[in-house]
Protein backbone atom coordinates (compact mmCIF):
# COMPACT_ATOMS: atom_id res chain seq x y z
CA UNK A 1 0.00 0.00 0.00
CA UNK A 2 3.17 2.44 0.81
CA UNK A 3 4.32 1.36 -2.59
CA UNK A 4 1.50 2.08 -4.67
CA UNK A 5 1.08 5.61 -2.70
CA UNK A 6 4.87 6.54 -3.62
CA UNK A 7 4.32 5.81 -7.01
CA UNK A 8 1.74 8.03 -7.36
CA UNK A 9 3.23 10.56 -5.73
CA UNK A 10 6.57 10.01 -8.16
CA UNK A 11 3.65 9.84 -10.97
CA UNK A 12 2.55 13.19 -9.80
CA UNK A 13 5.69 14.73 -9.38
CA UNK A 14 6.73 14.59 -12.66
CA UNK A 15 3.35 15.19 -14.34
CA UNK A 16 3.49 18.47 -12.31
CA UNK A 17 7.22 19.15 -13.64
CA UNK A 18 6.03 18.07 -17.52
CA UNK A 19 3.63 20.93 -17.19
CA UNK A 20 6.03 23.63 -15.56
CA UNK A 21 5.84 26.20 -18.84
CA UNK A 22 8.66 26.94 -21.00
CA UNK A 23 10.72 30.58 -19.67
CA UNK A 24 10.84 32.04 -23.05
CA UNK A 25 6.85 30.98 -23.72
CA UNK A 26 5.08 32.43 -20.68
CA UNK A 27 6.58 36.18 -22.17
CA UNK A 28 5.35 35.34 -25.44
CA UNK A 29 1.90 34.33 -25.73
CA UNK A 30 -0.73 35.82 -28.57
CA UNK A 31 -2.24 39.04 -27.18
CA UNK A 32 -5.45 39.22 -29.39
CA UNK A 33 -5.95 42.86 -30.60
CA UNK A 34 -8.54 44.81 -28.67
CA UNK A 35 -11.98 45.37 -30.34
CA UNK A 36 -12.57 48.97 -31.59
CA UNK A 37 -14.57 49.57 -28.96
CA UNK A 38 -11.97 49.52 -26.09
CA UNK A 39 -9.52 51.33 -28.57
CA UNK A 40 -10.91 52.95 -31.75
CA UNK A 41 -7.75 54.42 -32.85
CA UNK A 42 -5.77 51.14 -32.01
CA UNK A 43 -3.17 49.27 -34.05
CA UNK A 44 -1.68 52.53 -35.33
CA UNK A 45 1.65 54.23 -35.86
CA UNK A 46 3.38 57.46 -36.42
CA UNK A 47 3.83 58.31 -39.86
CA UNK A 48 7.42 59.72 -41.15
CA UNK A 49 5.71 62.55 -41.57
CA UNK A 50 4.04 63.03 -38.09
CA UNK A 51 4.72 64.16 -34.75
CA UNK A 52 2.78 64.23 -31.50
CA UNK A 53 0.47 66.59 -30.76
CA UNK A 54 1.05 68.19 -27.54
CA UNK A 55 -2.11 68.26 -25.19
CA UNK A 56 -1.94 70.66 -22.26
CA UNK A 57 -5.03 69.43 -20.45
CA UNK A 58 -3.31 68.25 -17.21
CA UNK A 59 -4.08 64.52 -16.95
CA UNK A 60 -0.74 62.42 -17.45
CA UNK A 61 -0.50 59.39 -19.57
CA UNK A 62 -0.25 56.90 -16.50
CA UNK A 63 -3.59 58.18 -15.22
CA UNK A 64 -5.42 57.37 -18.47
CA UNK A 65 -3.79 54.04 -18.18
CA UNK A 66 -5.38 53.95 -13.97
CA UNK A 67 -8.63 54.72 -15.89
CA UNK A 68 -8.55 52.26 -18.77
CA UNK A 69 -8.21 54.13 -21.50
CA UNK A 70 -5.27 54.65 -23.93
CA UNK A 71 -3.38 58.25 -23.45
CA UNK A 72 -4.75 60.89 -25.73
CA UNK A 73 -1.67 61.92 -25.83
CA UNK A 74 -0.82 58.93 -27.63
CA UNK A 75 -3.64 59.35 -30.12
CA UNK A 76 -3.27 59.25 -33.99
CA UNK A 77 -5.65 60.94 -35.37
CA UNK A 78 -5.81 61.51 -39.31
CA UNK A 79 -7.49 63.37 -41.64
CA UNK A 80 -11.90 63.10 -40.92
CA UNK A 81 -11.32 62.02 -37.51
CA UNK A 82 -11.38 63.56 -34.40
CA UNK A 83 -11.36 62.81 -30.46
CA UNK A 84 -13.52 65.07 -27.92
CA UNK A 85 -13.17 64.23 -24.17
CA UNK A 86 -14.36 65.60 -21.13
CA UNK A 87 -13.47 65.43 -17.75
CA UNK A 88 -16.09 66.19 -14.64
CA UNK A 89 -14.44 66.88 -11.26
CA UNK A 90 -17.03 67.79 -8.39
CA UNK A 91 -16.26 69.34 -5.84
CA UNK A 92 -16.67 67.93 -2.27
CA UNK A 93 -17.04 64.24 -3.91
CA UNK A 94 -14.36 61.68 -4.60
CA UNK A 95 -17.06 60.19 -7.50
CA UNK A 96 -15.16 61.53 -11.05
CA UNK A 97 -16.11 61.01 -14.70
CA UNK A 98 -14.42 61.08 -18.00
CA UNK A 99 -16.12 60.79 -21.47
CA UNK A 100 -14.13 60.64 -24.77
CA UNK A 101 -16.08 60.27 -27.97
CA UNK A 102 -13.83 59.55 -31.45
CA UNK A 103 -15.03 59.80 -34.91
CA UNK A 104 -13.06 57.93 -37.18
CA UNK A 105 -12.87 58.66 -40.83
CA UNK A 106 -14.55 55.34 -41.82
CA UNK A 107 -17.40 56.99 -40.45
CA UNK A 108 -18.19 54.90 -37.52
CA UNK A 109 -18.15 57.17 -33.59
CA UNK A 110 -17.61 55.41 -30.50
CA UNK A 111 -17.94 56.41 -26.56
CA UNK A 112 -15.67 55.54 -24.04
CA UNK A 113 -17.00 56.83 -20.51
CA UNK A 114 -15.68 56.16 -17.25
CA UNK A 115 -17.06 56.81 -13.61
CA UNK A 116 -15.22 55.90 -10.38
CA UNK A 117 -13.74 57.16 -6.85
CA UNK A 118 -10.35 58.97 -7.44
CA UNK A 119 -9.36 58.85 -3.89
CA UNK A 120 -8.00 57.08 -0.70
CA UNK A 121 -6.69 53.84 -2.90
CA UNK A 122 -4.04 53.87 -6.02
CA UNK A 123 -6.28 52.07 -7.94
CA UNK A 124 -9.87 54.29 -9.13
CA UNK A 125 -12.61 52.85 -6.93
CA UNK A 126 -15.83 51.41 -8.31
CA UNK A 127 -14.87 52.14 -11.76
CA UNK A 128 -18.15 51.64 -14.64
CA UNK A 129 -16.52 51.14 -17.80
CA UNK A 130 -18.95 52.28 -20.98
CA UNK A 131 -17.26 51.05 -24.51
CA UNK A 132 -20.22 51.61 -27.37
CA UNK A 133 -20.70 52.57 -30.96
CA UNK A 134 -22.82 55.33 -30.96
CA UNK A 135 -25.37 55.28 -33.49
CA UNK A 136 -25.34 56.92 -37.51
CA UNK A 137 -28.12 59.69 -35.79
CA UNK A 138 -25.56 60.66 -33.43
CA UNK A 139 -22.53 61.25 -35.74
CA UNK A 140 -24.20 64.92 -37.38
CA UNK A 141 -23.79 66.17 -33.86
CA UNK A 142 -20.40 64.97 -32.71
CA UNK A 143 -18.82 65.73 -35.78
CA UNK A 144 -20.30 69.54 -35.05
CA UNK A 145 -18.52 69.70 -31.72
CA UNK A 146 -15.08 70.07 -33.51
CA UNK A 147 -16.46 72.47 -35.16
CA UNK A 148 -17.46 75.02 -32.30
CA UNK A 149 -16.85 78.77 -31.71
CA UNK A 150 -16.51 78.05 -28.03
CA UNK A 151 -12.81 76.40 -28.86
CA UNK A 152 -11.59 80.35 -29.81
CA UNK A 153 -12.15 80.84 -25.92
CA UNK A 154 -9.08 80.93 -23.76
CA UNK A 155 -8.02 77.96 -22.44
CA UNK A 156 -8.91 78.96 -18.60
CA UNK A 157 -11.42 82.07 -17.30
CA UNK A 158 -12.24 83.77 -14.52
CA UNK A 159 -15.37 85.83 -14.30
CA UNK A 160 -15.76 89.71 -14.77
CA UNK A 161 -19.44 90.78 -13.51
CA UNK A 162 -19.03 94.28 -14.71
CA UNK A 163 -17.01 95.29 -11.67
CA UNK A 164 -13.55 93.50 -12.65
CA UNK A 165 -12.49 89.77 -12.91
CA UNK A 166 -13.32 87.50 -9.89
CA UNK A 167 -11.91 83.74 -9.10
CA UNK A 168 -14.47 81.35 -9.10
CA UNK A 169 -14.49 79.38 -5.83
CA UNK A 170 -15.80 75.66 -6.04
CA UNK A 171 -17.70 75.20 -2.83
CA UNK A 172 -20.42 72.75 -4.45
CA UNK A 173 -21.04 72.26 -7.84
CA UNK A 174 -18.98 70.68 -11.13
CA UNK A 175 -15.67 71.56 -13.05
CA UNK A 176 -14.79 70.51 -16.11
CA UNK A 177 -11.79 70.29 -18.71
CA UNK A 178 -12.49 69.43 -22.16
CA UNK A 179 -10.32 68.91 -24.93
CA UNK A 180 -10.48 68.50 -28.55
CA UNK A 181 -8.20 66.66 -30.78
CA UNK A 182 -8.38 67.03 -34.51
CA UNK A 183 -5.31 66.62 -37.20
CA UNK A 184 -2.30 69.01 -35.57
CA UNK A 185 -3.95 70.40 -33.42
CA UNK A 186 -5.11 70.11 -29.85
CA UNK A 187 -7.33 72.63 -27.87
CA UNK A 188 -8.22 72.56 -24.09
CA UNK A 189 -11.05 74.60 -21.67
CA UNK A 190 -10.71 74.20 -18.34
CA UNK A 191 -14.12 75.93 -16.63
CA UNK A 192 -14.29 75.94 -12.70
CA UNK A 193 -17.99 75.16 -11.07
CA UNK A 194 -19.07 79.14 -11.67
CA UNK A 195 -22.27 78.54 -13.66
CA UNK A 196 -21.36 81.64 -16.03
CA UNK A 197 -18.13 79.70 -16.81
CA UNK A 198 -19.89 76.31 -17.44
CA UNK A 199 -22.50 77.91 -19.67
CA UNK A 200 -19.99 79.33 -21.73
CA UNK A 201 -19.40 75.75 -23.19
CA UNK A 202 -23.11 74.27 -22.36
CA UNK A 203 -24.27 73.40 -25.76
CA UNK A 204 -21.09 71.13 -26.08
CA UNK A 205 -21.16 69.34 -22.67
CA UNK A 206 -24.72 68.67 -23.58
CA UNK A 207 -23.64 66.70 -26.57
CA UNK A 208 -20.87 65.19 -25.00
CA UNK A 209 -23.03 63.83 -21.80
CA UNK A 210 -25.97 63.12 -23.54
CA UNK A 211 -23.77 60.63 -25.63
CA UNK A 212 -22.13 58.87 -22.26
CA UNK A 213 -26.00 58.34 -20.53
CA UNK A 214 -28.03 55.40 -21.28
CA UNK A 215 -25.63 52.70 -21.48
CA UNK A 216 -25.35 51.88 -17.63
CA UNK A 217 -27.26 52.89 -14.98
CA UNK A 218 -24.32 53.37 -12.28
CA UNK A 219 -22.75 55.47 -14.50
CA UNK A 220 -26.00 57.58 -14.58
CA UNK A 221 -26.31 57.60 -11.48
CA UNK A 222 -22.81 58.95 -11.03
CA UNK A 223 -23.87 62.25 -13.32
CA UNK A 224 -27.03 63.37 -11.90
CA UNK A 225 -28.35 65.87 -13.59
CA UNK A 226 -25.04 66.98 -15.47
CA UNK A 227 -26.50 66.54 -19.18
CA UNK A 228 -28.90 69.26 -17.99
CA UNK A 229 -26.97 72.56 -18.17
CA UNK A 230 -29.79 75.02 -18.82
CA UNK A 231 -29.23 76.61 -16.28
CA UNK A 232 -25.43 77.43 -16.72
CA UNK A 233 -26.39 78.44 -20.37
CA UNK A 234 -28.52 81.02 -18.93
CA UNK A 235 -26.20 83.01 -16.44
CA UNK A 236 -23.67 83.09 -19.81
CA UNK A 237 -26.21 84.25 -21.53
CA UNK A 238 -27.56 86.90 -18.35
CA UNK A 239 -23.62 87.88 -17.84
CA UNK A 240 -23.43 88.92 -21.62
CA UNK A 241 -26.51 91.03 -21.46
CA UNK A 242 -25.46 92.73 -18.25
CA UNK A 243 -22.13 93.93 -19.77
CA UNK A 244 -19.86 91.24 -18.20
CA UNK A 245 -17.62 88.91 -19.50
CA UNK A 246 -15.03 85.70 -19.04
CA UNK A 247 -11.20 87.48 -18.96
CA UNK A 248 -8.15 85.35 -19.53
CA UNK A 249 -6.87 83.94 -16.78
CA UNK A 250 -3.63 82.97 -18.20
CA UNK A 251 -0.94 82.40 -21.31
CA UNK A 252 -3.33 81.22 -24.58
CA UNK A 253 -2.80 77.76 -25.23
CA UNK A 254 0.18 76.29 -27.81
CA UNK A 255 -0.65 76.13 -31.38
CA UNK A 256 0.24 72.61 -32.90
CA UNK A 257 3.72 71.77 -33.04
CA UNK A 258 4.84 73.96 -30.59
CA UNK A 259 5.63 74.59 -27.07
CA UNK A 260 4.54 78.21 -26.77
CA UNK A 261 2.08 80.53 -27.72
CA UNK A 262 4.29 82.73 -29.49
CA UNK A 263 3.74 85.75 -30.99
CA UNK A 264 -0.01 84.55 -32.64
CA UNK A 265 -0.19 83.42 -29.50
CA UNK A 266 -4.07 85.04 -29.10
CA UNK A 267 -5.38 83.54 -32.62
CA UNK A 268 -6.32 80.14 -31.90
CA UNK A 269 -5.44 77.57 -34.28
CA UNK A 270 -7.80 76.36 -37.13
CA UNK A 271 -9.96 73.51 -36.75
Amino acid sequence: MALTGLIAGLALAIAQQDATPDAAAWWSPEVPRPPAVLDPLGGRRWARDERPIPINNGVDPLLYRLWGLPPLQSQIVREGEQVIEAWARPSGDVRQAVIRITVRRDGRAFVQARAGLGCCTPEIGRRVDINADLPPSALPGIKALALSSAWSQPQSVTVDYGGGAVSAVCVSGVSWDVTVLVPSVARHLRRACDDSEIGSIAPELATIVGAALGHDARFDAAVPKRSDLARQAAAYETLLKSGGRLVESNRSQPLAGTTDSGPDGNRPPRL
